[in-house]
């Protein structure tokens, strides 16, 4: 007599009896958030190395079968982005025909901290020429940047770029931000071209606070775009 064989039904299974893609699709298809792999492989019980092989195998097969999605590294995680080429399509479906960009206020600002961090408001206004003060309460709101201590000669706050800006740009870490032509002069001339031109100012002092003697003007409207 021959021995028969059943299988075991897919509620019963444990984590650890699961197909590993399946199982690696199914999560990163919930995360709001780059998942990294000692993370995945903690939750499938696998050890880390097969959980890395594995991804790159998915990653491999979704660019050979030229889906609409990839898998991609990011910020130290693994998740799904749409395909480039197909962008168009995305950006009518989500922003239905709506602006989804920071203003170049916003972007000159991440900018700035993205290559000085940490640095407080007072440089950034320094280096910038004008008072940043709005669209650096834009972006803390967004989620692109962050407090990071504070400076010990001043006790001014620092800021510095999160994880979720490595994300939204792209990138694996801030060793792969684009270096900065060679032809623009450095950051600490830029500094001591505009101090005087910047009136004085407490920048880490609350709004409209008896610190801040600015006059607001456009840079310090709040950004109600999107990145």
């Amino acid at each position: 007599m021959s021995e028969e064989t059943t299988e075991v039904p897919v509620g019963l299974r444990t984590v650890a009896d699961l197909d590993l893609k399946p199982a690696l699709e199914a999560m990163l298809m919930v995360v709001d958030e780059p998942a990294t792999e000692e993370h995945l492989a903690k939750i499938l019980e696998r050890p880390r190395r097969q959980i890395a092989d594995a991804l790159r195998e998915l990653a491999d097969e979704y660019a050979v079968q030229g889906r609409g999605f990839e898998l991609r590294f990011v910020a130290g995680g693994w998740r799904f982005y749409t395909r480039p080429e197909y962008a168009a399509a995305v950006e009518r479906l989500v922003l239905d025909g709506q602006t989804a960009r920071l203003t170049q206020a916003a972007l000159e600002t991440l900018a700035v901290v993205a290559y000085r961090q940490p640095v407080s408001r007072s440089r950034v206004s320094a280096v910038r020429g004008v008072n940043c003060d709005g669209v650096m309460r834009t972006l803390l709101q967004r989620g692109l940047v962050e407090e990071a201590g504070t400076e010990p000669e001043t006790g001014a706050i620092l800021y510095r770029t999160t994880n979720y800006f490595l994300e939204r740009m792209g990138l694996r870490g801030l060793d792969e931000l684009p270096e900065l032509a060679p032809f623009l002069p450095e950051a600490e001339a830029i500094e001591a071209e505009t101090q005087e031109g910047v009136p004085s100012f407490d920048p880490d002092a609350p709004d409209d606070g008896p610190g801040t003697s600015v006059s607001r003007g456009t840079d310090d409207v709040d950004d109600q775009t999107e990145l």
